[in-house]
C-alpha cells in the first residue's frame, strides 16, 4: 500500500515536470533577464553594455514617458468603471435567467472572441471612419452637418477596450451572482429593506468578490494592448505598451526593460490589493 503511495506520487511529480520546466524557463529565467536588463546601459552600436546603471528608472520620470504612463493608467481605469457600470448589471442579469436563455447569452458573448483580436478591431475601425457606417447614419438622419472626428481620438482607443475587455467583467460577475444564496436577499426584504437598499446591502457585498476580480482582469490588460491604441488612436494616442514596442524597435532595450519592470511592478501592486482587500478567490472566469 505503501509502495503504491509513494509510485503514484513519483508518477505525478514526473507529469508535473514538463509544467515546472515551462514555468522555470519562460517565466522566471524570462523575468530576471528584463529585470536585469533594465539595469544595463544601452550602446548605440552594440546596442547593450554590461556597465551597470540606474539611469533607466530616472529616464521614465520624463514627461514624455509620463504622460504617456499617466494616459495609460486613466484610460485604464476609465474602461474598468465603464466595464463595471456595463458588466455587472448584465452578468447580474444573466445568472438570474433560466438555464437555456443563460446558454444563448454565454454563447452570444463568447462567439465573438473566436475571431482574431485584429480583425475585430480593423471592423471598428470602419465604423468609426469619417464615410463609415456611423457617420453616414447621423448624416442621412440630419443630426451632424459634417462627418464626426471618430478614429484616431482617445474616444476610439477607450471603445475598443471596452469592447474587448467587458467579457472579463461579465463572467466574473455572473459566477458569483449565480453561486449567491438569494434567500439571503429575500430576508433582507422581508424585514423591510426596499429592493434597493437590498442589492447595495446584501448583494453587492456578497458578490464583490467577482466585481473585484473583474476590476483585475479588465484593468491589468488594458495597460498593454497597444495594437488597440495603434490601429484606433493613432500615434497621438500612445499606450505603455505601444511604447515599450516603439522602444524595441528603436533598439532601446534597456529603457524597454526598465519599462516592462514598472508595469510589472504595477500589477503586481493591483493584484495584492485584490488580495488584501477581499479577493478570497482565485482570478479565474468560471
Amino acid at each position: 500500500m505503501m509502495d503504491s503511495s509513494k509510485r503514484d506520487l513519483r508518477f505525478s511529480l514526473w507529469l508535473k515536470l514538463p509544467m515546472f520546466l515551462w514555468t522555470i524557463v519562460f517565466v522566471f529565467v524570462a523575468l530576471l533577464y528584463v529585470i536585469g536588463l533594465s539595469f544595463l546601459s544601452r550602446s548605440e552600436v552594440i546596442g547593450v553594455t554590461n556597465e551597470l546603471t540606474l539611469q533607466n528608472y530616472a529616464r521614465l520620470a520624463d514627461p514624455q514617458y509620463l504622460r504617456v504612463l499617466l494616459n495609460s493608467l486613466k484610460l485604464a481605469a476609465m474602461t474598468t468603471a465603464i466595464c463595471i457600470l456595463i458588466g455587472y448589471p448584465f452578468g447580474y442579469l444573466m445568472a438570474r435567467l433560466n438555464p437555456f436563455a443563460r446558454s444563448i447569452v454565454m454563447l452570444l458573448i463568447i462567439v465573438p472572441f473566436w475571431t482574431n483580436a485584429l480583425i475585430r478591431i480593423y471592423g471598428w475601425r470602419i465604423l468609426l471612419t469619417g464615410n463609415g457606417p456611423i457617420n453616414s447614419i447621423l448624416l442621412s438622419l440630419g443630426i451632424i452637418k459634417e462627418p464626426l472626428k471618430l478614429l484616431y481620438t482617445d474616444g476610439a482607443v477607450l471603445l475598443g477596450m471596452v469592447y474587448a475587455l467587458i467579457p472579463f467583467m461579465i463572467l466574473p460577475t455572473f459566477t458569483t451572482v449565480d453561486k449567491l444564496d438569494f434567500s439571503v436577499v429575500e430576508a433582507a426584504r422581508d424585514l423591510g429593506a426596499s429592493p434597493l437598499h437590498a442589492f447595495l446591502t446584501v448583494t453587492v457585498p456578497l458578490t464583490l468578490s467577482g466585481l473585484m476580480a473583474g476590476c483585475v482582469l479588465v484593468f491589468i490588460p488594458s495597460m498593454g494592448l497597444f495594437f488597440l491604441s495603434d490601429l484606433l488612436g493613432g500615434s497621438k494616442s500612445v499606450l505603455a505598451g505601444g511604447l515599450i514596442q516603439r522602444l524595441i524597435n528603436s533598439r532601446d532595450l534597456p529603457l524597454a526593460a526598465a519599462l516592462s519592470v514598472l508595469l510589472l511592478s504595477l500589477t503586481g501592486a493591483v493584484i495584492a490589493i485584490y488580495r488584501k482587500v477581499g479577493g478570497s478567490g482565485d482570478l479565474s472566469l468560471f
